[in-house]
């Protein structure tokens, strides 16, 4: 079976090419092809691959009891397993799994100071004390978090070629609409990403078979997995409460507000209490979080409500397989996305969003006055609402944050929708499989569109 072509074959590349290059952690959730992407990488830029699973082979946990210096590991590994070859300057060690050996990150200094052999260490975030390897490693090794597939990658698994995917951001950059076939076809290829989502092992069985069948059994399944990992690694005091707040993101987002909110997932329950809770998911890659801010201004650092938030699924493949038997079909037998509540498009532009960059996602809504957006994110000088529309409707929250005199820091925004690229004076509206090109459009084709009496305009 073919790889996946994957954006992080780019990076370990130049990676590879750095000559002050550190040891490597590979962060993210499981089952999202870190490891299967860094044995490509390894198989085909070395020599020797020195391979180590520290759930699969347990012997080599104990590699580190004679101490950290890189002679006396090599030393150990070697006894353990006396043909593997460990030549200087075309060896890549590969820790796998890293959650199950933490002192491994101890002796990353060690390596890094002897530069003899490249290390790439790996493992899923559930099983990973992050603070706890940051402390043993800091300035000791370079980080690389990585997701499920992006859009991006799903077009390249689906055929199409870098220079097609960069002709989409040509479209963008210049405000060029897309013709009928090509908004009908990649609106096509985009409903298949929400269906499936980016899971690496899902996308391979939908690309092999040529249709969705065994792919829901799959997802449920990997559903079920994180609710393993999540009793295996959790503390014992969190365990509960980490798969209550998971097991109730999909009844939220149901919901008109589609704000999580903790006093209704068991009796008595407190926000203060969950938020352990909710950080762990967090942290583990497993969700996404979008914060409220107090006030839609400038910085949005710090200007949030930290009990205050909705939380997405980190792949939206996840989410339709979490929902009920009525709406699975209704969705894969209508392609009717837009029946959730605009749930499911909310959690693809955010995944959307974070997989481009974006560390955090943030969100506004206020009873007086009655606004709500979905999500903002900011160029060099403007804070920038954005709308994610599952049905053609009325703009009025966002039309009022660009006008209303009450917010400086916004002048203009960006609404996604089943639409065809356009600018009309105060927001641009783009299809939703462009949202993943929007960290890029803002920082290289800026506002450039924008008239001087912007806000004199109608749309």
């Amino acid at each position: 079976m073919q790889l996946l072509k994957r954006k992080i074959d780019g990076f370990l590349a130049q990676w590879k090419q750095n000559p002050e290059r550190k040891p490597l952690i590979v962060k993210g959730a499981r089952q999202i092809g870190k490891t299967e992407s860094i044995r490509a990488f390894g198989k085909k830029n070395y020599e020797s691959v020195i391979e180590i699973n520290f759930v699969l082979q347990k012997k080599f946990r104990t590699i580190f009891d004679s101490g950290y210096e890189v002679d006396a590991i090599i030393k150990n590994i070697s006894l353990l397993e006396p043909s593997w070859k460990f030549i200087p300057n075309k060896t890549l060690i590969f820790f796998d799994e890293l959650q199950k050996c933490p002192d491994c990150a101890t002796s990353l200094k060690s390596f890094n100071e002897d530069r003899r052999y490249d290390v790439i260490c790996s493992g899923s975030l559930m099983g990973i004390y992050y603070e706890e390897i940051e402390s043993n490693a800091v300035g000791n090794k370079e980080d690389f978090e990585m997701h499920s597939m992006d859009f991006e990658e799903f077009l390249w698994a689906r055929g199409f070629a870098e220079s097609q995917v960069e002709d989409l951001y040509t479209h963008m950059a210049s405000l060029t609409p897309f013709s009928e076939l090509e908004l009908s076809t990649y609106m096509d290829v985009f409903r298949d990403y929400m269906t499936i989502g980016g899971m690496p092992e899902v996308v391979k069985m939908y690309i092999d078979n040529g249709h969705f069948g065994g792919t829901l059994e799959l997802l449920r399944q990997l559903l079920l997995d994180y609710e393993e990992d999540i009793t295996k690694y959790a503390s014992q005091t969190d365990k509960s409460k980490v798969l209550a707040v998971y097991n109730h993101i999909s009844a939220f987002l149901a919901k008109t507000s589609k704000k999580y909110q903790i006093t209704k997932i068991a009796r008595g329950a407190r926000n203060r209490e969950y938020i352990g809770a909710v950080e762990w998911l967090e942290k583990a890659g497993v969700v996404n979080i979008c914060y409220c801010l107090n006030n839609p201004e400038l910085p949005l650092k710090g200007n949030y409500d930290t009990d205050t938030y909705k939380i997405y699924y980190h792949d939206t493949g996840l989410l339709i397989a979490s929902l009920d038997e009525e709406a699975q079909e209704d969705l894969r037998a209508n392609k009717n996305f837009g029946t959730y509540k605009g749930a499911i498009y909310e959690n693809i532009v955010g995944e959307m969003l974070r997989k481009s960059g974006y560390d955090k996602l943030y969100y506004y809504k206020s009873d007086s006055p009655a606004l709500e957006m979905d999500f903002f994110v900011r160029d060099a000088q403007n804070l920038i609402p954005v709308e994610v529309k599952s049905k053609d409707g009325a703009t009025a929250s966002l039309n009022h944050l660009i006008d209303w005199p009450s917010f400086p820091d916004i002048s203009y925004g960006v609404k996604f929708g089943y639409k065809n690229i356009g600018w009309g004076g105060k927001f641009y509206t783009f299809p939703y499989f462009l949202a993943f090109l929007l960290k890029r459009f803002l920082k290289e084709a800026g506002h450039k569109k924008t008239p001087p009496d912007t806000r004199q305009m109608g749309f």
